[in-house]
């Protein structure tokens, strides 16, 4: 499966536009990493816990996207996108998108 953040893949046509999927997650700060991040607060630096769970999050967001895409018969997920939002105090979504396309 092709996932990428271009609108076309040079040397690539579209023969079949499936529409749109998406696949997200939401995830909850942990307290170990909140106490750890206090102390970046104080003395800076990076918060490797929470950037560790970006990633993560981002992972299965895409994996997720992706699962819905091959279910309709694509083979690859153009113009993709990600978007967060917080859902509740502590938690956040993290939503990956993109167009569902059959490429020749």
């Amino acid at each position: 499966m092709l996932i990428s953040n271009l609108e076309v893949v040079p040397g690539r046509k579209v023969v079949e536009h499936l529409g749109l999927v998406q696949g997200s997650t939401v995830r909850a700060k942990h307290v170990g990493r909140d106490i750890a991040a206090s102390f970046k607060n104080v003395f800076g630096g990076e918060l490797k816990g929470y950037t560790e769970l970006l990633n993560d999050s981002r992972q299965e967001a895409i994996e997720r996207m992706t699962q819905q895409a091959k279910a309709i018969g694509a083979n690859a997920v153009l113009n993709v996108r990600f978007s967060t939002s917080s859902v509740a105090q502590g938690a956040s979504e993290l939503f990956a998108y993109g167009t569902a396309v059959v490429l020749e």
